[in-house]
């Protein structure tokens, strides 16, 4: 059933209910028709986010995924997931190719602030692709205003969302409503504000909420993953209001299932049950 959006300032809550559904394969599909995911990022010290979103968007089923990162992390990139396409890039320019051929961006996991991730996030930029921002895109965001395409999502924790809209991260939290609101609408983009209640807000102020999750959750990299199930669900046809929400909830339901089990959760435990809860919404056979 796809999401409504509904005008009113109170939020939606999300639910198996609500969020969209992908719709079911036939039996003739190929790679081709599910989208081709590019993840751009991974300064030294940072590669294992970019594959944390890499893989999530490989296992939400995108049909195509890449990953631009520094030269140093190929081998552990194609090592651990011999199934993406790995590019070593040195400069943006070496990024346009692959930037071509992709359908769905996303930029910011492990990126940096340094000179090799700004010029990267500037080439990303200016791709007419649905886009998602995350980590240190949108701390670049915050310093140098550009403008994201149409169609995409910026996924900011608090502490992200306050230097984006330039106050204090506990004025952030005392109004999530208005601060994922404000967001949205200053970067056309869907916003996912994250955090405990994670929010999902568009540029007309319509306003979701996940109330699922566990304090387990509470760890590096989770949001790495997010955005790799994001951008999948972008990939497979969903416009970014849907994807955001079938993806926050998916997220939660998931760190919900595995934080039954205490803390220690990693990220990359997430994609494998992530897996099996999309398949339970949302059936791959026609």
């Amino acid at each position: 059933m796809p999401q409504t959006k509904h005008p009113s300032h109170a939020p939606q809550l999300l639910s198996s209910v609500s969020v969209a559904r992908l719709p079911g394969r036939q039996a003739q599909a190929h790679k081709g028709d599910f989208g081709h995911v590019l993840v751009v990022g991974g300064d030294l010290g940072t590669g294992g986010a970019v594959l944390l979103s890499a893989e999530a968007a490989l296992r939400c089923g995108a049909g195509l995924v890449s990953v631009a990162t520094r030269p140093e992390h190929v081998a552990a990139g194609l090592t651990r997931m011999p199934e993406t396409m790995c590019l070593g890039v040195e400069s943006a320019n070496q990024l346009m190719a692959v930037l071509e051929r992709a359908s769905v961006l996303v930029v910011g996991p492990g990126l940096g602030q340094a000179a090799w991730g700004r010029s990267l996030l500037s080439a990303v930029a200016n791709a007419e692709r649905p886009q998602v921002w995350d980590a240190d895109a949108l701390n670049l965001l915050a310093r140098t205003p550009l403008a994201l395409p149409s169609g995409s999502i910026l996924t900011p924790h608090p502490g992200e969302a306050a230097r984006l809209l330039g106050i204090s991260t506990e004025a952030v939290q005392a109004d999530r409503h208005g601060a994922a609101r404000k967001l949205a609408r200053r970067y056309n983009s869907v916003c996912v504000l994250k955090g405990a209640g994670t929010l999902v807000a568009d540029p007309a102020g319509q306003l979701l909420l996940c109330e699922r999750g566990h304090p387990a959750m509470a760890g590096a990299g989770l949001g790495d993953v997010l955005t790799g199930v994001l951008a999948a669900l972008l990939a497979q046809g969903l416009d970014a209001w849907q994807a955001a929400g079938l993806g926050v909830w998916l997220h939660a339901c998931a760190g919900e299932r595995l934080g039954s089990k205490g803390r220690g959760l990693a990220a990359s435990d997430l994609a494998p049950v992530i897996r099996e809860l999309l398949e339970e919404h949302s059936a791959c056979l026609a």
